[in-house]
């Protein structure tokens, strides 16, 4: 623990001081545990009684709790208010969530832990040594040649191990890709803010592309001068729907003749109910796609594990990106998402949740039309979400309703393109799939409160 003993006094008074000012300014937060006496005089050179009286006298005084078994820990207590003109106004206390229905996130509380560990014991006690040294940029080679197979089986990718490099996410992968791509990037009018802002921050202006039932209208990229595009094409995000296959085509096309490349967002390409499962962008032309996938939707965001399937001629521009060293995911969790897909645990959990996340779509569908049958709801075929079309103007009394009810989910608007000349829409995108299963009718109870205070359309 760095301490700094300054001042005058003896030790035990600088000692003193130091431990109050960490203590006192928040340095070491309420709960934090403290070593061993014996061990902070050893590394600040001091008696060890000198150090066990400090502790003592700052237990007396509040600061610390001290408690057989479980060692001296910073106390929990109020902090001194300031007073005067010096005290900060208070801020507006958020309203807690109570329901959780913010789109994109998968229900942890079924993460499969029993066969991720098992797959973990499995992976490390198989690792070579060498995987335990310095990483290496693209991955381990052993989830590269996993996620190979399994690619090209489940969604119809057309890759090599060699040509798929391991990342920290979606998020990640858009970074460093916008770092290497030249000029603008056409995206989706309707998608998330957030990604818009990676490739702004990376130099890359973005050009909206016009979204309807069909997905995004690629056949206006030869009018723009774009140079990538972003696309959803399994499942347009928010909107939903995946891709016509005519528009699949002419994306392709434009790559081709331009000299162009489409990064395809594939975020939840496996969760599919009323169709069937449509392939990769990438399985149409591999030189003039990359592929994005990841495990935050199927497994956990906690994991912070992604990939690029890249056309042979940028795998080298993005490990240079990268750097030299792999700095951003652990690879005992790769080999144990190696082992996880070797062994067919991935497809029995992801078979799991489509039944799982199905039903709840499914009492969800049954819960609107029963209780709010003016509010459609579209994009359900397919993920995690879905989103439900609101009479015009009455977004905002909809957000302010739930925020009040204690209910997390997202207005539609903020996903539009500021440049797009679509007009805005009115609606709610919602998260089916992010509470756990005991919280779910609650959720769609206040969700249902919320659409009733709205006037009809």
């Amino acid at each position: 623990m760095f301490l700094e003993l300054s001042g005058g006094g003896s030790r035990r008074a600088q000692l003193m001081r130091a431990l109050r000012e960490a203590v006192d300014s928040g340095r070491l937060a309420p709960g934090t545990r403290l070593p061993p006496y014996r061990s902070l005089a050893r590394d600040l050179d001091i008696a060890r009684n000198t150090v066990a009286d400090a502790y003592a006298e700052l237990v007396a005084e509040g600061r610390l709790s001290a408690r057989q078994g479980s060692g001296t820990r910073v106390a929990h207590r109020a902090a001194p208010a300031p007073s005067g003109r010096d005290a900060p106004t208070r801020p507006t206390a958020a309203r807690p969530v109570v329901h959780d229905l913010a789109p994109s996130s998968p229900d942890a509380s079924a993460f499969p832990r029993s066969d991720w560990l098992t797959s973990v014991r499995r992976a490390v006690s198989a690792a070579p040594n060498d995987a335990f040294g310095v990483g290496d940029p693209r991955g381990r080679p052993e989830l590269r040649t996993a996620l190979a197979e399994y690619l090209a089986r489940a969604r119809g990718v057309r890759t090599e191990p060699d040509r798929i490099v391991v990342c920290a996410g979606f998020a990640h992968a858009l970074r460093l890709l916008g770092g290497i791509l030249d000029g603008p990037v056409a995206v989706e009018a309707y998608g998330l803010a957030f990604h818009r802002g990676l490739l702004t921050e990376a130099g890359r202006r973005t050009v909206p592309l016009t979204v309807d039932r069909a997905g995004a209208r690629t056949a206006e990229l030869a009018a723009t001068d774009a140079r990538a595009a972003l696309l959803t094409p399994a499942h347009q995000f928010p909107t939903g729907g995946p891709l016509h296959a005519e528009r699949r085509a002419l994306a392709v096309d434009w790559a081709r003749t331009h000299g162009g490349l489409l990064l395809e967002d594939d975020y939840d390409g496996e969760f599919r109910y009323d169709r069937q499962p449509i392939g990769a962008v990438q399985g149409l032309d591999p030189d003039r796609v990359v592929y994005l996938g990841s495990t935050s939707k199927s497994l956990s965001p906690a994991l912070r594990l992604g990939w690029m399937v890249l056309p042979a001629e940028l795998v080298d521009p993005v490990l240079a990106a990268k750097g030299s060293r792999e700095l951003t995911s652990g690879v005992i969790d790769q080999l144990t998402l190696a082992d996880f897909l070797a062994h067919d645990a991935y497809d029995r959990h992801l078979r799991r949740m489509r039944r799982h996340y199905r039903r709840r779509r499914d009492l969800m569908v049954r819960t609107l039309a029963d209780r709010a049958p003016d509010i459609r709801v579209s994009g359900i075929a397919a993920g995690l979400h879905a989103v439900l079309e609101l009479p015009e103007n009455t977004e905002p009394l909809a957000l302010g309703t739930a925020r009040r009810l204690g209910l997390a989910l997202e207005g539609l608007r903020p996903y539009r393109h500021p440049d797009s000349t679509m007009p805005p829409r009115d609606g709610l995108v919602i998260g089916y799939g992010t509470p756990p299963d005991h919280a779910f009718p609650a959720a769609l109870d206040a969700l249902c409160q919320t659409l009733t205070t709205l006037p009809r359309g």
